[in-house]
């Protein structure tokens, strides 16, 4: 069992249909999205326990509670096969985001959380040296993490060979290049590659990419956080995506 804490990513994982054991509630908690939680909890006859602020802080992992945890199933990984046939059957053109060896979690919220407002179809971890599901991901998601689909490779080199066979382009972003994404096509089947806070894309990974771009930098500092940069290409994509519909 995990924690989902916040009001939001309980919300969201009560509409997604998750398996909840139960829901602790701070005794002196109110408000709309209180009343919600009511509602769909008694829709699934989930059991709301009442508890002190004390007892929810001892308890909780992303010290961001906001008076209710969830005590719920764990999410499970898509297996890459079934990410990528699922994504064909959702859109012609996929757009699925790589994350090499991100190991921040309120990135990856952040992350999945742009992901599904941007309509992309799934998001791809390496199994080692990387965040995966955490409760504090899920509070930095807001929810997001119940609707988009994420995949767990042991290898994200061998995995984007995969993708190239599968049809997809597969773009890097990297600050050592000299294409910006807006003069990039980010349309069609792709594959998007964001590498680590620290260090980028590793060397391999970076050289399987089919091309580079950047975002470009006008100010005195020379990058940008990762799930920053990662929000601006996604949505760029979208942009590119939107204007031939």
């Amino acid at each position: 069992m995990i924690n989902i804490e916040g009001r939001n990513p309980v919300i969201e994982a009560l509409k997604a249909g998750r398996k909840i054991e139960k829901i602790l509630l701070l005794d002196s908690a109110h408000g709309e999205a209180i009343d919600t939680i009511y509602q769909l909890s008694k829709k699934e006859n989930l059991k709301i326990e009442k508890v002190s602020k004390n007892k929810l802080d001892n308890i909780s992992n992303s010290h961001a509670h906001q008076g209710v945890i969830a005590i719920a199933e764990k999410l499970k990984y898509w297996n890459l096969d079934d990410l990528i046939s699922h994504s064909k059957e959702q859109v012609e053109d996929p757009l699925l985001i790589l994350l090499d060896e991100l190991k921040d979690p309120h990135n990856l919220g952040s992350i999945l959380r742009s992901a599904d407002a941007a309509g992309a179809q799934g998001v791809v971890i390496p199994k080692r040296r990387s965040v995966g599901f955490t409760p504090v991901v899920a509070k930095s998601s807001a929810g997001a993490i119940e609707y988009v689909p994420v995949a767990q490779v042991t290898n994200m080199a061998r995995t984007i060979d995969k993708l190239k066979n599968e049809g997809f382009w597969i773009c890097g972003a990297d600050v050592d290049t000299n294409q910006t994404c807006y003069q990039a096509n980010l349309k069609g089947s792709l594959g998007l590659v964001i590498g680590s806070e620290g260090s980028g894309m590793r060397r391999l990974v970076k050289e399987k990419c089919d091309f580079l771009v950047k975002l470009p930098m006008k100010g005195h500092v020379d990058s940008l956080n990762a799930s920053v940069a990662a929000g601006i290409l996604i949505y760029e994509s979208l942009r590119q995506r939107m204007r031939e519909e």
